[in-house]
């Protein structure tokens, strides 16, 4: 036991996964304790509702910022001196693009979801995801880079005790909240919470310094960061905004609330994801081998609770319906269906990680638009037919599609990289040879 405690105490990794998995465990009590509050004084058609303006929100917020959180993050965990400019930006970046994304998506809201959800609804999430919750982000990739996870926990906590204090105080007040209400509220204490996070990065970044040169030097690099993590939005939660476009409210909120446990399930593994994710970077050595051999080096623990975590839902998904209420009695066997996607996460992230940090992010942004646009096709044929099912069989096809492309372009990389490095170097001619 001494020699345990002492090898955790030694390891940065294990450490900082430590402090994310507690992090992650106090917000999933949190969102726990509010998800059940809003789901059941919403109402599955209310609920439905006000998941289908997130889940299509979140697909336009990866690119508020234009990646400054992973360039921090890239950047800072090799020469620690960049971080005050990197924030900078990272902060210049976001008001300007944040602002330009809320008109955006509050247009497109209007085309793609039904006239029936108001549109302060459309502009109070807009607000708190593209802006104020994106400046939350910027600052806990910052503590990331740091390796401060412990930082990066207390952030992740007080996001979801803002709103769960705000969720528990509205429905004592009102009994039965619209999602109207709801969205202020949520945006209200986004606010609350983005000014505390500010507050905290004073104590690490000394100055808001600004570094022109550095954003359009890293434009690109920023585009495919930004370009990835929506398509990883959107093959995640397109179907949600599609269910409620193609099928019914009542069928996005059984859906959605399904998903919402699977993405619980799936927080340990995502704990060590996030604490691993700049060693990717210091793995870097010109070729995508150290990276994927770091990789595959800590892949089978998260596996093995990938496992525990697929038979812990088929197994407790009958008590669902008991918390949440007798109209969810069909998430069941929507938990049941999706159970096997932590699994799939699990591999495909590692895998993408690696890409990543071997400098492969641009191949890593079009797998996964490959995979976006796969899963956007596929929901518009299964997803009229087969409603919220339909959406589950098109999510498993395309988690379990991104692991196995990813693998490919990795065995690919390598196979490339062995090949040049037994080539034969070219004879220099020299004058009369």
């Amino acid at each position: 036991m001494n020699s345990f405690v002492s090898r955790y105490r030694k390891s940065t990794l294990a450490r900082n996964t430590g402090w994310m998995f507690l992090g992650q465990g106090l917000r999933l009590i949190i969102q726990a304790g509010y998800f059940i509050i809003i789901a059941r004084s919403l109402g599955v058609q209310q609920y439905g509702a006000f998941a289908a303006v997130t889940a299509l929100v979140a697909i336009f917020s990866p690119f508020i910022g234009l990646g400054s959180g992973n360039l921090i993050v890239q950047n800072v965990a090799r020469d620690r001196t960049l971080l005050d400019e990197c924030f900078g930006n990272g902060v210049l970046l976001i008001l300007v693009t944040g602002l330009l994304g809320v008109g955006v998506v509050i247009l497109i809201c209007r085309w793609m979801l039904p006239a029936s959800i108001p549109v302060v609804v459309l502009l109070m999430v807009a607000l708190a995801d593209l802006i104020f919750y994106r400046q939350i982000l910027l600052v806990a990739c910052a503590f990331q880079a740091l390796e401060k996870l412990d930082k990066t926990a207390q952030l992740n906590v007080l996001i979801s005790a803002a709103r769960f204090i705000g969720i528990a105080v509205t429905v004592a007040v009102v009994r039965h909240p619209t999602a109207e209400l709801w969205s202020f509220v949520y945006a209200g204490t986004t606010v609350v919470a983005v000014v505390i996070s500010l507050l905290l990065a004073r104590t690490v970044v000394r100055s808001f310094r600004l570094a022109p040169r550095r954003i359009k030097a890293e434009l690109r690099e920023g585009l495919y960061y930004s370009g990835g993590l929506s398509a990883q939005t959107i093959y995640n939660d397109v179907d949600k905004t599609m269910l409620a476009r193609l099928s019914t409210l009542g069928a996005n909120g059984i859906y959605s609330a399904a998903y919402r446990l699977i993405d619980v399930a799936f927080i340990p593994v995502s704990s060590l994801i996030y604490a691993a994710y700049p060693g990717y970077f210091r793995h870097r050595t010109g070729e995508v081998q150290g990276p994927y051999q770091y990789a595959k080096r800590l892949l089978p623990r998260p596996i093995g609770l990938s496992l525990l975590a697929f038979g812990g839902l088929l197994v407790g998904a009958p008590l669902i319906p008991k918390i949440l209420g007798a109209e969810y009695l069909r998430i069941v066997e929507a938990v049941r269906w999706l159970a096997i996607l932590p699994l799939l996460k699990t591999i495909h992230y590692f895998f993408a990680d690696a890409l990543s940090g071997a400098g492969y992010q641009g191949l890593r942004m079009c797998l996964q638009i490959v995979v976006a646009v796969f899963n956007i096709l596929v929901n518009l044929w299964v997803i009229p037919a087969y409603s919220w099912r339909g959406a589950a069989w098109s999510s498993l096809a395309s988690d379990g599609s991104l692991a196995l492309l990813m693998w490919i372009a990795i065995t690919m990389l390598q196979r490339r990289e062995r090949e040049t490095a037994i080539a034969p170097a070219p004879v220099a001619l020299t004058p009369g040879s």
